[in-house]
This record gives structure tokens, sequence and C-alpha cells, in this order.
């Protein structure tokens, strides 16, 4: 039988085990479940239950790996395994993943566990030039032939990450956790980049808990680099935050995001909020507003994945940042009548579908004030046009040059205002 040694920030907590048929199974380390402040890999696996079956733990190890089929095949053939076996994939990278969880084989547990492996590959500013032009140029090229540093991160877009120290880039191995993730611009949809970045922004200018995000140009390159939430710096010292996104904490495999392919509902997400939540308020104002604000930028890709739990001792669970923001408006071959969002609002996916109506049956469904929901959507949607010419300029001066910015701030305004009219029934 084969196994991965898990670790939350650097403590052992339990066994990945795979048969030999490749049934996959996890089992907590009796000294973990009955620690002082110990909590759960996953809400999905609690701590109650020493061991847990297939279904969950294959959903939370699918859950750290790219959305990317494309990654998925260069790993497996990198790594001479399956880009369909889990285990063998998450043997290979699972050293530096999203949360504070390091999967290791039990042969490097001793390297990894007395930083014997630890070191820091630094990179020069043409160095760190060159990889985010592969990355451009081949979305699958997270990371160069030859590198010692492995990461996992979940999502579809090309992206890398690495460590920043005293303004120094690198990529970390061993204990050291990498601290920011970068992405180029891609050619999917012109602008991503700068889209997510200016979206982000104005939702923390909304009051939004949001991932920080900023501009920067590396000789002719330029990325958006997000600090990662997960990742605490202490002195010297980064520490390594457990989260785990909302299909992970479900038991659900991330091909079922969507809603419309069987993925969690806002429903889901509150009711998960209403029972694990230790400060169910906040979380539930922060999700419903989230919710809202995606409708009202056009934000058509706010599935399950793109919603996470923080967890820590206690067990403390709290909503995490949002992150992964960004408006479908700006782009001319997206006809907006034809938008939909990734959860349904008061039964209806489309935005022109979504008004007055569909918000109050939404309060009524999920059980929250209707009045309350009303306000806090008109509220948003009055700042957002001033809000949107701040941002706007804010990142041109940081550098940001796409077309696509004053696309989205028209779009973004004209959005905010047509919404703003419907909600008052005006």
């Amino acid at each position: 039988m084969a196994e991965l040694i898990a670790l939350l920030d650097g403590n052992e907590v339990g066994r990945v085990r795979s048969d030999a048929r490749g049934r996959l199974t996890f089992v907590y380390d009796n000294a973990w479940r009955n620690a002082e402040g110990a909590y759960p890999l996953s809400l999905s696996m609690p701590l109650a239950a020493e061991e847990h079956g297939p279904a969950a733990i294959q959903a939370f190890l699918w859950g750290l790996l790219p959305d990317n089929e494309q990654v998925l095949e260069r790993w497996a053939k990198k790594f001479q395994v399956s880009a369909r076996n889990v285990f063998a994939l998450i043997s290979n990278v699972g050293q530096d993943c999203a949360g504070a969880v390091q999967f290791v084989t039990p042969d490097r547990l001793e390297a990894l566990k007395t930083g014997r492996d630890d070191k820091i590959e630094w990179l020069d500013e043409p160095e760190t030039a060159n990889r985010l032009q592969a990355l451009r140029e081949d979305h699958a090229a997270w990371r160069l032939p030859g590198d010692t540093g492995q990461f996992s991160l979940a999502g579809a877009q090309p992206k890398t990450a690495l460590v920043l120290k005293d303004g120094k880039w690198g990529i970390p191995s061993g204990r050291i956790p990498t601290t920011h993730i970068l992405k180029p611009p891609t050619g999917h949809f012109d602008g991503h980049a700068e889209n997510e970045h200016i979206c982000l922004r104005l939702a923390r200018e909304l009051g939004l808990p949001a991932a920080e995000t900023k501009v920067m140009r590396f000789e002719k390159e330029i990325a958006i680099v997000v600090e990662r939430y997960d990742r605490q710096v202490s002195g010297n010292d980064i520490i390594r935050v457990h989260q785990e996104d909302i299909c992970q904490a479900m038991g659900i495999l991330p091909t079922k995001k969507y809603q419309n392919e069987g993925g969690p509902t806002s429903a889901d997400v509150i009711e998960l909020l209403r029972t694990y939540s230790t400060d169910r308020d906040a979380d539930l104002e922060t999700f419903v507003s989230a919710l809202g604000f995606n409708w009202l930028i056009g934000g058509s890709d706010a599935h399950a994945k793109n919603y996470s739990l923080l967890l820590a001792s206690g067990p403390h669970v709290r909503l995490a940042p949002l992150y992964d923001i960004a408006s479908i408006l700006p782009y001319d071959h997206v006809d907006p009548r034809k938008v939909k969002l990734a959860m349904k609002v008061g039964g209806e996916y489309k935005l022109d579908q979504i008004g007055l109506r569909q918000w109050q049956k939404f309060s009524r469904e999920t059980r929250a004030d209707a009045d309350v929901v009303t306000a806090t959507l008109i509220s948003m949607a009055g700042q957002i046009p001033d809000l949107v010419n701040d941002t706007r300029a804010r990142a041109q001066k940081d550098g940001l040059e796409n077309a696509v910015i004053e696309r989205l701030a028209a779009a973004l305004t004209k959005r905010a205002q047509d919404c703003e009219r419907v909600l008052k029934g005006t």
C-alpha cells in the first residue's frame, strides 16, 4: 500500500493511502485528532472519524490541482504517471499547495521536517521575465525543466507561484512556501489579468475582503501579482494558513464546481456558513454581498471553487477573502443578454433576467433579510461609477495599458446605473 503523509503547517496530521486497486482513504493520526486546537484537513473529513473514504479525499486532492488538462498532461509526462492518477500527481507537486497542507512521501519526510531540502533558487529580473514570457506563450509552463521546487494551485488560468523575500523573487523548496501568485496576460480573454486586478480592487473599495493585487513589470513582461492570503509573514518566517474551497469542504469534485453541472448553489454555501462559520453574521453578509457584486459587474465565473474557507485552531472557520473575480462585460464577442452567473439568483442564471423580484425570492429561499439585501445592492451600485473612475486612473498610473481598461470602466459604469434603476423600480 502506497502512502502520502499530510502535514498542516509542519504538523503530521494523517496519511493518504492508496491500495493495490488505487482506492484512496485518508486516516488521521490519533495524536493530531486529540491535540489541543486541532482542526480538520477538510470540513468534509471531520476529526470525529479517524478514517475517511475515497469520495472526500479524492475531491480534496483533485481540488488542489489545476483545472487545466494541458497542465495535468504536462505534469504526467514529466513525472511519468497518469494524468488521471491524483495520488501520483500530488506525490510530485504536493509540497506547496493552497492552504497549510503539504503532502510528502514517507522517504522524504525526514528531509522535509529537518529542513534538509529548504532552499530558494533566487531569480533576477531577466530570469523572472523569461518565466513569465514562457508562461504567456505556453500556458502549461508553470515551472521550467530542472526546477526543484514544485507547487500546485487550482484554477484554469496560467500562473506561477514564487516567494518574495527582501525584495527578491525566488523558487522555494522544502518547507519554504511560495508567497505570491504571478499571472501574465492571456490570449483567451484579452486583458483578463488587468480585468481581474481592477475588479478585485473595486471589491476592496466597496468594503469586501479580497486578495491584494498589484501590477508589476519585469523587463518587457507585465504580470498581475496576487499576494497569497494563505501565507502570513512573521519576522523571518512564512507561515502557511489553512484553507479549502467550497467544493472541497462539501466533498464535491472540481468537475462539478458549477451549479448547472450539479455543483453547490448559493443556498448550499449559505447553509455551510451557517453550520460552520465562527462569525456567521459577518460571513453571511460578505457572501451575499459578493454574490451581489458579481451580479453588478457581470462576474460570470463565481462558482463554488472561487469561494474558500479559512480553517485554524479552535476549530476556527471563516470565509476567505475573495479572489479570481473578473467581468465578462468588456468583451465585444460576448452578448450581454446571454451572460449567465455561475450560481442562480431567485431561480435565474441570466444577468438580464435577475432583478428586484429575483433578489427578493433569493432572500426568502435563504432566510436573508430582503430589505437589507436590496439596500446593500443599491448602495454598491451607487458607489461603483465613482470608484471605477478612481480605480481606472490608478491602474493606468500603475502602467496598465490594455484597451480592456476603458471598455471595462464604461461597461461597469453603465451596468451599475442600470442595476440601480432596476432595484429602485425607476
